[in-house]
């Protein structure tokens, strides 16, 4: 097989790409309408209005470009395939000695930079942009940004369990740092009884742990109690922002890096990591998974296509991202209920897809 690229791979290429771009402006364009009326719901609590609801919106775009992208992919695929077999120009290409083969990679080949665009925005924009939106309604429907970040959080390390009513990101210069007020660092023994309660009136995360100030720390004895107040105090902790957020923030829209923290954190003090290491997987296979997809695709544009119009691959294409993404979500709730390795189940509905392709791309070809 003659390497990439020849002048039949780029004209696959441009018409795939050029479809995918279209469905996927279709998908993106329904879906950020649909979402923008269930925000009118919202609007008119605290200073949260249309204005705001429409910044939200757009601040949620690059997230919502990632999630779409694979079914826009595989749907794009099918038409684009379909649209050339319509034409006979899928026929002349075969006629002209173009394998099936150099078809699939060459349809493979136009979606990696796309692919491979959507792996960075969804560790960089598309979370950046979800925290931002988040952050600019709680604050438009509470007037207190700090209320709506971290009221109320709860978090464990080691013994020790803390607490905090507010908190913030705060940044002086090039020194960036996270502070939490009306903090309660409540430390338990071994044998669970409570060992002291510290109130400090902030807390700041420094490297290596936090620097607590104003602190009022009572000691429970077996037969006594004693309290001493200190103006500062360091406490030795892993516990960081990605930590506190864990417990807040929903894990299909952290990054990568973020979520292997907060799994790290979470079996670090024997708390129950499932969900994000859900989320951390399926990250890890989402490029593996569109290409696949895509590739396991490629049959239904043979034969089957050929006579049929727009409607036929249009359905077909989505049943069959529809049925991979439901085939995947069993097997992934499947794991999460019996303990079983994320890995296997993003893996096996994949392998069973593209299986399932190659009989009918072998069977075709016969």
């Amino acid at each position: 097989m003659k390497p990439f690229p020849k002048i039949h791979d780029l004209f696959v290429g441009r018409v795939v790409l050029g479809t995918v771009l279209l469905t996927w402006a279709v998908l993106l364009g329904l879906d950020f309408m649909l979402s923008l009326v269930g925000e009118f719901k919202d609007v008119g609590k605290g200073n949260y209005g249309f204005a705001q609801s429409i910044a939200y919106m757009l601040y949620t775009v690059p997230r919502r470009v990632y999630l779409l992208f694979p079914y826009a992919a595989v749907i794009g695929s099918l038409m684009a395939l379909g649209q050339l077999a319509a034409s006979s120009e899928l026929t002349a290409l075969r006629a002209a000695g173009l394998s099936r083969r150099r078809l699939s990679l060459a349809v493979a080949g136009a979606l990696t930079l796309l692919t491979l665009m959507m792996v960075i925005s969804g560790e960089t924009a598309g979370p950046w942009g979800q925290q931002r939106a988040d952050a600019l309604k709680a604050s438009a429907k509470s007037n207190n940004l700090i209320v709506a970040q971290y009221s109320g959080t709860w978090a464990r390390e080691g013994n020790v369990i803390l607490n905090t009513q507010g908190g913030e990101e705060r940044i002086n210069g090039n020194d960036r740092w996270l502070e939490l007020r009306d903090v309660r660092l409540y430390e338990f023994a071994e044998d669970g009884r409570l060992a002291s309660l510290a109130v400090a009136k902030t807390a700041e995360h420094r490297p290596g742990g936090w620097l607590l100030r104003d602190v009022t720390r009572t000691r429970f004895e077996e037969r006594s109690v004693s309290q001493s107040q200190v103006k500062e105090e360091r406490w030795e902790s892993q516990l960081d922002a990605t930590a506190l957020s864990a417990g807040t923030d929903r894990p299909r829209f952290m990054a990568g890096t973020e979520l292997r923290k907060a799994i790290d954190y979470r079996l670090r003090n024997g708390l129950d990591a499932a969900e994000f290491q859900e989320h951390y997987w399926g990250r890890w296979f989402y490029a593996f998974n569109v290409l696949a997809l895509c590739l396991a695709a490629v049959p239904f544009a043979f034969g089957t296509l050929r006579s049929g119009g727009l409607g036929k691959r249009l359905f077909i294409g989505i049943v069959f991202a529809l049925g991979f993404w439901l085939l995947q979500t069993q097997f992934v709730k499947a794991a999460s209920v019996y303990k079983l390795d994320f890995r296997i189940a993003y893996l096996l509905p994949t392998l069973i897809m593209l299986g399932v392709s190659a009989f009918l791309f072998k069977r075709r070809s016969g």
